[in-house]
């Protein structure tokens, strides 16, 4: 008798790119709540380091099965293995990640359905720009186990006020939807049937746009957040003058000078 076929793993992200060049990327662990074990660090770490290889990408629409988006780290696995030279491992695995997102010269954007907490509410922080259903809530409660979710700070404090960042980290404190757009963690919540079409909105209005304006224009927004004044307005400067040699700019500027529509807005960027 001949074996039963073997039915194929369900893949932890899965990864789908359309014609436009906008890739998305769904954590598909809902069983476990989308958790960053060490599998799913590396998984979102190829996905993304592939995504940067295409020239031809627009956007990344990052997303998740189930009812969380993301809880965070494998506390099951960080506990398995009591070892100072792992967790300073694993940590720098997690950091990677999210600094890849940071590195992408395309926007990154959320698409927040359920649950997120600890490192799962870096993830959103650290994101381009999000978008949240009703009902979803937010969170970095490892101080709740005795561990300050120190990592999830990092884009957390660059994402909201430093007094609301620090009661959240110090109380473990969930916020729900509206508050999280409030405080600037997420910019839009909707209604879980228009998740879909108010990520898209956001999509299609990033792709009306030249790709090497947006991908310079990325790069200068998180540098200069890190510089002094002076310094941030010399590269500013820097950034929009070399902008301005695009040819893509030079069509827009001649066009708005025209009273007409740029070329580019005909065809891909």
């Amino acid at each position: 008798m001949s074996a039963s076929p073997a039915i194929p793993a369900e893949p932890l992200v899965r990864h789908q790119r359309d014609a436009r060049g906008v890739h998305r990327l769904t954590l598909n662990q809902p069983k476990s709540f989308n958790v960053l074990s060490e599998a799913m660090l590396a998984e979102l770490q190829r996905l993304l380091d592939q995504i940067g290889a295409d020239p031809a990408a627009r956007a990344v629409v990052i997303g998740a099965e189930g009812k969380a988006f993301c809880a965070g780290h494998d506390l099951k696995q960080m506990k398995a293995s009591p070892r100072l030279d792992y967790y300073q491992a694993l940590f720098a695995q997690c950091s990677r990640m999210m600094l890849s997102i940071l590195r992408l010269p395309v926007p990154v954007l959320a698409r927040v359905q359920g649950l997120a907490t600890a490192a799962g509410c870096q993830l959103v922080a650290q994101c381009d720009l999000a978008v949240a259903a009703q009902g979803a809530r937010f969170g970095v409660n490892g101080i709740d186990v005795g561990l300050f979710c120190s990592t999830p700070s990092v884009p957390l404090v660059r994402n909201i006020a430093p007094k609301q960042a620090m009661e959240m980290l110090l109380t473990g404190g969930f916020i729900g939807a509206e508050e999280a757009q409030a405080r600037g963690l997420v910019n839009r919540v909707v209604p879980p049937e228009q998740l879909d079409e108010t990520v898209e909105a956001l999509v299609g209005a990033i792709l009306a746009k030249p790709r090497a304006a947006i991908a310079a224009g990325k790069e200068l927004f998180y540098r200069q957040r890190e510089l002094g004044i002076e310094a941030a307005y010399q590269l500013a400067g820097q950034t929009m003058a070399c902008n301005m040699m695009l040819d893509v700019t030079q069509e827009g500027v001649q066009a708005f000078i025209d009273k007409r529509e740029p070329a580019w807005r005909k065809t891909a960027c």
